[in-house]
């Protein structure tokens, strides 16, 4: 008996004794689910849409209903959400006017990358990718985003050999730079590199700390308006990521179905 409490003390300490990390992201899905009930951060029902058509997430099937309700609400961001709204609707309609309402580097980057296939790429987007990669910290993550969607999206990128490669390690290392540090731009890149079908380059004790440092209302971060409230950004991030490793738990030999 004392034999076989000490063999699975070490697998405790290897593979949580049967129970890994994959397998703890159920529950902490679910609290996070919660986090978002009837939530009206726009940009997160962006993506709590987009996960409903991916996963099938049921609570977030009246996402874009609400984000619809917010753009008549608040009609002076109306015209960049109006472009952002095809991360929830592959059928979104672009009006050419909304498209001067995007403005920042990063979103621009990211938004043409969203519309190529309609759009087509800007001439110089090569270079503004390039350069953005090689600006590093923050941009990483983005930069990655639009890679995804480029591929998503079945555009043609002329960019160097190799680059969509160096985006998928240059995001990793950040996170595998410190592992324990949860922080917004390390669940950003770990939640794109799922996105993209990279999980495998994300480190399991990351997810294991994703997993144990999410606050008690379900969500993860501070929130920087609502004292005591997780952040709604990080929190998006944590459940697209914990989702995706969720469904790649529950698709593998011996997983359980959701």
């Amino acid at each position: 008996m004392r034999m076989l409490v000490a063999l699975c003390a070490v697998v405790a300490l290897l593979a949580g004794c049967g129970l890994s990390n994959r397998h703890d992201s159920h529950a902490a899905v679910s609290k996070a689910i919660k986090f978002f009930e009837g939530s009206r951060d726009p940009d997160a029902l962006l993506w709590l849409k987009w996960m409903h058509g991916r996963f099938g997430t049921p609570e977030f099937a009246d996402a874009l209903q609400r984000y619809d309700e917010i753009l008549v609400e608040q009609p002076q961001q109306a015209p960049v959400r109006r472009v952002l709204r095809r991360i929830a609707n592959r059928n979104n309609p672009i009006q050419a006017e909304d498209w001067a309402s995007v403005v920042h580097p990063s979103d621009r980057i990211t938004v043409s990358a969203l519309y190529c296939d309609q759009l087509g790429l800007p001439p110089t987007f090569a270079d503004a990718l390039t350069n953005a990669f090689n600006m590093g910290g923050y941009y990483f993550p983005h930069v990655l985003l639009a890679v995804f969607w480029i591929h998503e999206n079945h555009c043609k990128l002329a960019v160097r050999d190799g680059f969509d490669d160096d985006v998928y390690k240059a995001n990793a290392a950040m996170i595998h730079a410190d592992p324990a540090a949860v922080t917004d731009l390390t669940l950003e890149a770990a939640a794109f590199l799922y996105l993209a079908g990279q999980g495998a380059l994300v480190d399991d004790a990351f997810v294991g700390n994703v997993i144990s440092k999410q606050n008690s209302d379900g969500g993860w971060g501070q929130s920087p308006t609502r004292p005591g409230h997780s952040d709604w950004h990080s929190s998006v991030l944590g459940l697209l990521l914990l989702t995706h490793v969720r469904a790649l738990a529950d698709s593998a030999p011996g997983g359980r179905a959701p």
